[in-house]
């Protein structure tokens, strides 16, 4: 028998949560209640993976020099960005990227050592641990927008430097430095829409139908 769909109630709390998501950068000081913290863990630990090899990792850091050195990496990344993008560079150097000394907790996610050695999925997509890592993210993001918590996603930093810094295994690679914290409000946009930096595209003008660029009738 077909599995029937969740009460209304429900449905609708998990479609609120994928809406009302957002990339923060704004953050208030407050700490993070620890079993709280393990709760957003253990969702991101329940992501799937290709050939369910959970590649994930979770940095925590707790020391303030350490946080303050990945602020300052992502600090010189964000100069070199902003020179990259030629135009926009003064349209982007007024953006707040990150939030990293102001967020309750800091975690870097990282890609962990020794791959290579899972090939079910990846023997043609090698990608797809970063894919898993990627959809760890998004569970944790949900997670913490439905307990009122802002999460920003900050990938402005050399990955060679962060490694380095964290003393982590040489194929081991981290992807992303995760802020997270309470906030006075969520945007009513993305931060970069409301900026007016991008606008959503149309979703119609993504959706194929059996060739690439045929829209669907």
């Amino acid at each position: 028998m077909p599995q029937s769909p969740y009460p209304d109630a429900d449905r609708a709390a998990v479609y609120r949560a994928i809406y009302e998501r957002r990339d923060m950068r704004h953050f208030l000081p407050d700490p993070i209640d620890p079993e709280l913290l393990n709760r957003l863990l253990d969702a991101a630990h329940h992501a799937p993976s290709v050939g369910f090899m959970q590649p994930w990792r979770f940095i925590r850091i707790t020391c303030p020099d350490l946080r303050k050195a990945i602020h300052g990496l992502v600090e010189q990344e964000r100069i070199l960005t902003a020179k990259a993008l030629n135009e926009r560079e003064d349209e982007f150097m007024k953006l707040k990227v990150e939030g990293i000394l102001d967020c309750g907790v800091v975690l870097v996610a990282a890609l962990c050592e020794q791959r290579q050695q899972h090939i079910f999925g990846r023997r043609t997509l090698p990608e797809m641990d970063l894919a898993s890592l990627a959809c760890a993210i998004q569970n944790m993001w949900l997670a913490a927008r439905a307990e009122g918590l802002g999460l920003g996603w900050v990938s402005l930093f050399e990955p060679e430097a962060l490694r380095t810094l964290l003393q982590m295994p040489e194929d081991s690679q981290p992807v992303a430095v995760l802020c997270l914290g309470h906030v006075e409000k969520f945007y009513d946009k993305p931060m970069l829409e409301q900026s007016q930096w991008a606008d959503r595209k149309d979703l119609k003008n993504l959706l194929f139908e059996n060739q690439w660029n045929t829209p669907c009738r």
